[in-house]
Parts: C-alpha cells; sequence; structure tokens
C-alpha cells in the first residue's frame, strides 16, 4: 500500500526518507531516521517497532542486515511486512513478506533504496530509482520528490492517494526537514508546496536553532531576522 525511499545525499551526508500511499498519516509510522547513521522504513502491514528497535540497533552500530535479521525473527507477522534499512555506508538490507500484496518488491542503487507494495507494478519503483539519479543537480529535498513524482506518474498505490511525507535529518537529534500531509487528495503536490514554504524561511532559520556544537543557538531576536533576511536575499 506504499511506496518509499531511503536515500544519504553525498553533497550534504544528510539521511532522507519520502514516501506516499493511499492511507491516512503515512509520516506517523513509516519513515525512521538515526541523524548522521542510517534511515528506516517500515510499511506494508506496518510494524512500528521496526522503527523505533531499528533505531535502538542502529545507534549500537549493528549492520542492517543483522538488524533487519533480528526484527524478522522476533516478529510472528514478518510475512505481512515490508521493511527497507540504509547506513552511512551504503549498505542496504531489505525484506518483502511472502504474504505482500502485489506488485511488491525493492530496488536499490548507489546510496538509495527504495522499496514498495501494493503498486500498479514495478515501474513504479523503477521509474522513482531513475528520477533519483537523473537528478543529483538538485537540492536533497526535491531531489527526494522529484522521484516520488516519477513513481506517482508510473501508477504509484494502485488504490489511489491520501497521504506523504518528507524526513531529512543532518548530524543533529532534531529533523533538518519534517513534513506531512497526512489526508489530502494530491499528497505529493502539498508536499511539494511545504518544502517551496520551508524554503521561505524556515530553512534560513534553523540556522541559528541550539546545536550540540553551540547548546544555546542564537537568542537575539535582531541577528536572527537580520540573518534570515539577508538569506533569503541571497537566494531571489
Amino acid at each position: 500500500m506504499t511506496w518509499s525511499i531511503i536515500a544519504k545525499d553525498s553533497a550534504t551526508a544528510q539521511i532522507g526518507i519520502a514516501v506516499a500511499t493511499k492511507f491516512f498519516a503515512v509520516g506517523a509510522l513509516v519513515p525512521h531516521i538515526a541523524p548522521g547513521i542510517g534511515g528506516i522504513a517500515t510499511q506494508a502491514l506496518v510494524n512500528p517497532y521496526y522503527g523505533i528497535d531499528g533505531l535502538k540497533l542502529l545507534h549500537e552500530g549493528k549492520s542492517p542486515q543483522d538488524i533487519l535479521d533480528s526484527l524478522i525473527a522476533a516478529d510472528s507477522g514478518a510475512a505481512t511486512r515490508q521493511l527497507h534499512i540504509l547506513d552511512t555506508a551504503g549498505r542496504i538490507a531489505a525484506h518483502t513478506g511472502r504474504e505482500c500484496i502485489d506488485w511488491c518488491g525493492h530496488v536499490r542503487g548507489d546510496g538509495f533504496s527504495i522499496a514498495g507494495n501494493m503498486l500498479a507494478g514495478r515501474g513504479v519503483l523503477d521509474d522513482t530509482a531513475k528520477a533519483f539519479v537523473a537528478n543529483a543537480h538538485l537540492p536533497f529535498a526535491r531531489r527526494l520528490l522529484a522521484a516520488m513524482h516519477a513513481g506517482e506518474a508510473a501508477g504509484g498505490d494502485q488504490r489511489g492517494k491520501q497521504s506523504a511525507a518528507l524526513l531529512i535529518h543532518d548530524t543533529e537529534d532534531w529533523p533538518a526537514l519534517d513534513l506531512r500531509v497526512d489526508d489530502h487528495p494530491d499528497p505529493l503536490a502539498e508536499l511539494e508546496r511545504l518544502e517551496q514554504v520551508s524554503r521561505e524561511r524556515w530553512a534560513h532559520f534553523r540556522q541559528f536553532l541550539p546545536s550540540r556544537a553551540h547548546p544555546a543557538g542564537i537568542t537575539d531576536r535582531a541577528i536572527i531576522d537580520a540573518g534570515v533576511e539577508a538569506a533569503r536575499a541571497s537566494k531571489q
């Protein structure tokens, strides 16, 4: 009922997940990221603990394959699940249970992993992959969205559209971008609109927030406002 892409941006080392489905609030349960370490997408008859427990194992330094094997072994419902994992070293592990609904499967590439189930056909994943590779010149968020749009054009979820999400992390524990469209007739288009809105102020404002290197961040509102306006002017 879903397809998703997990990728690492070679330019920024950010990790991102984009996902779309004909189901409510896909961003609440499918995408999970361990900043600077890797990402996990749990889907089909989703098991949220694949993401929750999988992130703990990523933090412990386990490989994607070891994590996948551990999660599957502990779940008697694994035949109904789909799971894929990418770490920052580019290692990928994927599982599509034998009871997942066709078309279902997984494709992988250099720095990205794509998986889906209940899709119009394999072309959904193949076209998502082709678009991700072809749009390497785009900023990371827009590259992920371009890939998802290509998958949707190839048929997407065979049942239709309802929700989509885009989650991106850098090295901080809080996200660089976390956008969700929970219920919409054209969720990827709405997600793209929200990403455009994020570039108006949020993308510039976030540099002043607290970080591990600078725990207080910038608290002088005059400096923040001036910095945001200067950054916006430079992008025009």
